[in-house]
């Protein structure tokens, strides 16, 4: 088991430097790193849903030497059974079980909670998580609405606490050398940037109210969300395209390439946001976009797209998701895995960087573990080292907005003027209403 957990570590990391937090060096055996390291320097994590994306999350934190993962938190009591099961050949302690999350916090024990709950509890877990004192992995995107993105930059900052969203790939190796190729000049002058995904997913049907299970907690499950009834095709992962707790496509997926095109085209905040899109493919409970394609202009004349497409694969430059830029010299493709591709004019390959590793970019719950270590170690260097995080929260807000607004206008039907310096919408009342939610009584996030 430290075998293994050694040997992943130094496989995640190959060809980047040495991780500066319980790094393992070459010839240092797992008995003798132990000594060095020592149980007291471990980072103690407490995982916060733990289906699907969690249960994966558990067992890449559980496979790092320099953590431990002591408390398992989630809603539904089958879970929490099989993630203890999951991490077994992982790490020797074996983690305590909570229904509520927030006990959990209570624990003078953990150091950082890890938020792989569904989107309308991100950002409530994190401020709540932060103000009990603890550090935040936060699954993106890191909110629900704008507001709570907001609020999430102000609690990081007046609790001083290390927040790092979970958009791994600003770690991966290759892929930062692809976005510092691009801000070196590699197709010079950088204007468009194009960013998709693809899938097949099927129809979720018409819900049927019915009793709850006793497995699952309901009244928690909903926490900052206002009350509804119970039905039968809404868990585990059916939330996703219910704007009341989910985020749709755009957030769920669509992060991830917006914060590529955001990070390489070093931008902030756009000017202008249009959003065009719906439920074409099934007719069922499905309510936020299944196609969509979000436009972003940018003040120095730049601009970026992001296509979605739930209910059709069809690859877009050989991948089923990515992103390419667009210069004056040629572009740059930055496809599903931890590689690159640099075009020019002609649509020759000048330079094209590949990693052995496979990916599967629609796997929903654990598509790139080695590379996504890389990402856990640079929050432990944050928090032990105060090192510089790849993904701090406001970067992650930012590029979590971008997507909001999309959906924002395609909510209310038109284009979006927005102010540049702040992100915030220009003279829309009616698009201001989704700048925030309404919460369930008691349940409000204060800081």
């Amino acid at each position: 088991m430290k075998n293994s957990r050694r040997n992943f570590i130094r496989n995640a990391t190959l060809g980047t430097a040495a991780l500066s937090v319980g790094g393992i060096l070459p010839g240092l055996s797992s008995k003798s790193y132990g000594r060095i390291v020592g149980a007291n320097n471990r980072i103690v994590v407490s995982i916060m849903g733990v289906n699907s994306r969690g249960q994966a999350l558990a067992r890449n934190f559980a496979l790092q030497e320099n953590c431990e993962v002591a408390h398992i938190c989630d809603v539904d009591s089958r879970a929490i059974v099989n993630c203890t099961k999951a991490i077994k050949d992982r790490q020797t302690m074996v983690p305590k079980g909570f229904v509520d999350f927030r006990q959990s916090l209570e624990s003078k024990d953990i150091d950082a909670l890890v938020i792989a709950a569904p989107d309308h509890w991100h950002a409530p877990a994190s401020v709540l998580a932060m103000q009990a004192g603890k550090h935040v992995y936060v699954e993106k995107p890191c909110s629900h609405n704008p507001r709570e993105g907001e609020m999430l930059v102000e609690a990081a900052i007046r609790y001083n606490k290390i927040v790092q969203m979970g958009n791994q790939r600003r770690s991966w190796p290759n892929v930062a050398n692809a976005i510092q190729e691009l801000k070196n000049g590699a197709i010079g002058n950088v204007y468009f940037g194009k960013g998709w995904y693809t899938n097949n997913r099927g129809p979720i049907g018409i819900g049927k109210i019915v009793p709850v299970p006793e497995w699952l907690n309901w009244d928690l499950w909903q926490g900052p969300a206002p009350r509804k009834e119970f039905k039968d095709n809404l868990i585990h992962y059916n939330w996703h395209w219910f704007w009341h707790w989910g985020t749709g496509e755009a957030l769920n997926n669509g992060t991830h390439m917006i914060d590529l095109l955001r990070w390489g085209m070093d931008v902030d905040f756009p000017v202008k946001v249009s959003s065009n899109g719906g439920r074409y493919r099934y007719q069922d409970d499905w309510e936020t976009p299944d196609t969509q394609v979000i436009n972003l202009e940018f003040d120095r004349g730049l601009a970026m797209s992001w296509e979605g497409r739930s209910c059709n694969g069809k690859y877009i430059e050989g991948s089923s998701v990515g992103v390419m830029f667009y210069g004056e010299k040629g572009s740059l493709l930055i496809p599903a895995g931890n590689s690159y591709t640099i075009f020019d004019l002609q649509n020759k390959v000048v330079k094209e960087v590949k990693d052995d590793q496979k990916i599967d970019s629609r796997n929903l719950s654990n598509p790139a573990e080695q590379l996504d270590a890389i990402h856990i170690q640079n929050m432990f260097d944050g928090i032990k080292n105060g090192s510089k995080l790849n993904s701090d929260v406001d970067s992650g807000h930012k590029s979590t907005l971008l997507v909001q607004l999309g959906n924002i206008s395609q909510r209310v039907g038109r284009s979006l003027n927005i102010d540049p310096k702040t992100g915030h919408i220009v003279a829309d009342q009616e698009a201001e209403k989704y700048w925030s939610r309404t919460y369930e009584k008691g349940w409000e996030i204060k800081l």
